[in-house]
């Protein structure tokens, strides 16, 4: 028998005869960011979510993570005893955030303050028993919420990222932290083409396990024309210049962020705009009034056909979004119907997963947000 034919058999067999656990996919993730407030453990079900990622730390102006409340020490606690029912959950602290990152800037300018930034983050995830860290740095060089920033930034963010990454590592290896079950580094990344824009994605992305595309307020409180804050692909009106949900995902891809590492965004919230013109039942409508933000919860309980508010959908975005018209008021939101149609996409692209803004936002309705994730999900 020749060689040729001893491979051909060879690779037969290790594709074919490997047991069939072996040959299958890595499960998707289901990332569920939990703030400070507003839950109990008994109310967080760590059997449905594989990472959790407790928000937030703060960069302080020393160049260092700033001290945790007392409250976040005793959430990070119990989210860490969930691992008692979940043995697989993974707990990670998340920096920064809309208004955490006014110091980001400063702590990735040079070779010294990465470390020192570094060595911040090492030590907190020690004594807090975590499994990773999470970066939340919203505008690398870019102004946003009073944040300082720099042209370099944009090259500084990935050097950062390597900062971190090395010292994550280094840090697993004197505890048996490698392979699968190593320290995680991922990042919360924006959606829109500014972040892209202002980054160096394909270098960046291989320190990282994850990039979590915030897939959301894509549309938000700062716009005076409503539109659908987290659409899955373009609607046959609007801003075509705005991304959705797809277009993000297709432009971390061609930045060079592999598929397989790419985490869509969902929102559990609604935002609303009201004294808007009553055209086409409000959508892509100039409004001159107040901007509201409204959990899941709060949508069912007093807005989703009720109280004047009639539930429409957008076929090509898919996408819901309400209209009252007595009120002039507009909502887009998110709801099991528009979350199917996105883990569809996940699979069909081979996403890694799923991530959600927030876990308490879901609660009252039980779940049903994370249950129709977790349906499809595992399909």
């Amino acid at each position: 028998m020749n060689r040729s034919v001893i491979f051909l058999l060879t690779l037969f067999l290790l594709i074919y005869c490997l047991p069939a656990s072996a040959q299958q996919p890595q499960p998707y993730v289901i990332i569920g960011y939990v703030t400070s407030h507003g839950w109990t453990k008994d109310q967080i079900d760590a059997q449905k979510l594989t990472h959790v990622n407790y928000a937030f730390g703060i960069p302080d102006q020393h160049g260092e993570i700033a001290p945790l409340k007392p409250v976040d020490s005793v959430n990070l606690d119990a989210l860490i005893a969930l691992r008692t029912t979940s043995k697989n959950l993974k707990v990670l602290l998340s920096i920064g955030g809309w208004g955490g990152c006014k110091y980001f800037s400063d702590a990735a300018l040079t070779e010294a303050s990465r470390q020192k930034f570094t060595n911040s983050a090492v030590a907190l995830l020690k004594k807090h028993s975590l499994d990773g860290i999470d970066i939340d740095w919203e505008y690398p060089a870019q102004i946003g919420d009073g944040n300082i920033f720099r042209p370099e930034d944009k090259y500084n963010f990935t050097l950062f990222l390597k900062a971190l990454r090395d010292g994550l590592d280094k840090q697993g290896q004197q505890d048996k932290r490698t392979g699968t079950n190593h320290y995680l580094l991922t990042a919360a990344t924006g959606g829109d083409t500014a972040f892209v824009n202002h980054t160096e994605l394909g270098k960046a992305q291989q320190y990282l396990d994850y990039v979590n595309i915030m897939t959301y307020d894509l549309y938000h409180g700062n716009d005076t024309v409503t539109g659908h804050h987290s659409p899955l692909y373009q609607s046959a009106k609007g801003d075509h210049s705005r991304n959705s949900s797809a277009d993000a995902v297709d432009g971390h891809i061609k930045a060079g962020v592999p598929a397989h590492k790419i985490v869509l965004g969902l929102p559990f919230y609604g935002r609303g705009w009201a004294d808007t013109r009553n055209q086409d039942n409000g959508l892509y409508q100039p409004s001159t009034g107040k901007h509201s933000f409204i959990s899941y919860d709060e949508l069912v309980t007093d807005y989703i056909n009720k109280n004047g508010f009639t539930r429409y959908w957008d076929a090509n975005a898919k996408a819901p979004y309400l209209w009252n018209p007595a009120t002039r008021t507009f909502i887009s939101y998110a709801d099991p119907e528009s979350f199917t149609d996105k883990v569809a996409y996940v699979k069909s692209t081979h996403l890694a997963g799923v991530m959600f803004w927030e876990y308490t936002y879901d609660l009252q309705q039980k779940s049903v947000l994370l249950n129709t994730l977790v349906n499809e999900l595992t399909k």
